[in-house]
């Protein structure tokens, strides 16, 4: 997502020109409506991989994918790269390691941009992590030396990441690093909140994307909203992408006891359900549009988590047992967002929690006012799209 911001930036700036995408995980199915428009095209081998691209987060999770194939698709997409590079084509990689290695060792031009990791994650925010944090202390930025090594590189363009703070690190070790501004935050704009949801405390639920753990990781969030007491009037707004379906979902809200009722006007999504006093909403592709809605969030989400944030909603989240939402990745998640996503032990736990932000107006205000900060502004995605054309896609004089 945060890929396909910075190449609709670009694609303004520059329409002519064709950009080629290479999924390292998954499918890209992000990019399929700019594909059929025209301007962009996947390219590569593509898979999915058990772990959904965590293979990172565990030993086992990492023997599944490698047991799937992994090996081999990385060598394909090492040697399409390769030949990116023998043509001289500029690279831009958006992630961690794995991209950026890719990048550099195609022999091409290339710019970075570094998604996941912030010196937030250390310097500040709730919960300690001892081992951790002596060791990022120690070397004064979240990155590795080897990850500096090559952000340093000659070849290396344009490196940008996610805030300021991290930028400084990077550069007291050598890296010319941006902070040019955070693309999650472009294209979410708060919309005017409809009339039949008005009388209702809101609640957005996100699950996830990655399948099977967005199921059960849904079951556990509708678990942990059956524990809270409807004594007013509640919606509950849960936007999806293209997975997991309204297929997937239906059966389990139907065993917990909702049944479909008709949509409320105005509020847009595939189907409704209600349990007493409480409705569900399910939407797919509508998280843009109902993210700002929401009073409170219920999340086992990544990237759809900060959004939230840093649009002002607190956010309750409930780790599981994987690969992606993990103890340790809500952790690092909520030191993150110093502290506007708060980690439940329990169903119960987050039962008591959700109550307690929804009858504390106050309280909300100050989480989300953290969560603005630490997510930045929006227009994140033109400047970097500026950049990439400047630095990576012009002719370097002499």
């Amino acid at each position: 997502m945060i890929g396909l911001r910075i190449l609709q930036a670009l694609h303004q700036r520059r329409p002519q020109m064709l950009l080629r995408v290479l999924p390292l995980v998954g499918e890209g199915e992000t990019y399929r409506e700019a594909e059929h428009d025209g301007w962009l095209q996947r390219v590569g081998p593509r898979q999915r991989l058990p772990s959904g691209g965590f293979s990172n987060q565990s030993f086992s999770a990492l023997l599944r994918d490698l047991g799937a194939g992994l090996g081999g698709l990385s060598w394909r997409q090492w040697r399409l790269v390769r030949r990116w590079g023998a043509a001289g084509d500029p690279i831009l990689a958006v992630g961690d390691l794995l991209p950026l290695l890719l990048a550099w060792a195609s022999g091409a031009p290339y710019g970075f941009l570094g998604t996941p990791k912030s010196d937030y994650t250390w310097r500040s925010g709730p919960g300690r992590a001892p081992f951790a944090d002596r060791y990022h202390h120690c070397k004064g930025s979240e990155w590795d030396p080897w990850e500096w090594a090559l952000m340093a590189d000659r070849r290396a363009r344009l490196v940008a990441v996610r805030d300021e703070l991290t930028a400084r690190g990077l550069r007291r070790h050598g890296v010319t690093a941006l902070a040019p501004g955070n693309p999650m935050m472009d294209q979410l704009d708060r919309l005017p909140l409809p009339e039949p949801l008005g009388q209702r405390r809101r609640i957005v639920l996100l699950c996830g994307s990655r399948l099977p753990e967005a199921l059960a990781n849904a079951r556990r969030l509708l678990a942990a909203l059956a524990r809270l007491p409807a004594r007013e009037p509640q919606v509950v707004l849960c936007p999806t992408g293209s997975r997991p379906s309204r297929h997937d979902l239906e059966p389990i809200l139907a065993a917990q006891g909702y049944r479909e009722v008709a949509l409320p006007e105005g509020c847009g999504g595939s189907s409704a359900w209600q349990l007493q006093q409480r409705l569900l909403l399910l939407g797919p592709g509508c998280f843009e549009r109902w993210a700002g809605w929401g009073e409170v969030g219920l999340a086992t989400a990544g990237t759809a988590t900060e959004q939230l944030v840093g649009l002002g909603v607190p956010v309750l989240s409930l780790p599981g047992p994987g690969p992606q939402f993990k103890r340790g990745f809500a952790r690092r998640q909520s030191r993150l967002l110093g502290g506007a996503v708060r980690t439940c032990a329990s169903t119960q736990d987050m039962a008591v929690e959700l109550e307690r932000l929804l009858g504390n107006a106050q309280l909300r205000q100050h989480l989300g006012a953290i969560g603005r900060r630490r997510m930045g502004n929006t227009g994140g995605s033109e400047r970097l799209a500026a950049l990439v054309d400047r630095q990576l896609l012009a002719k370097p004089q002499g």
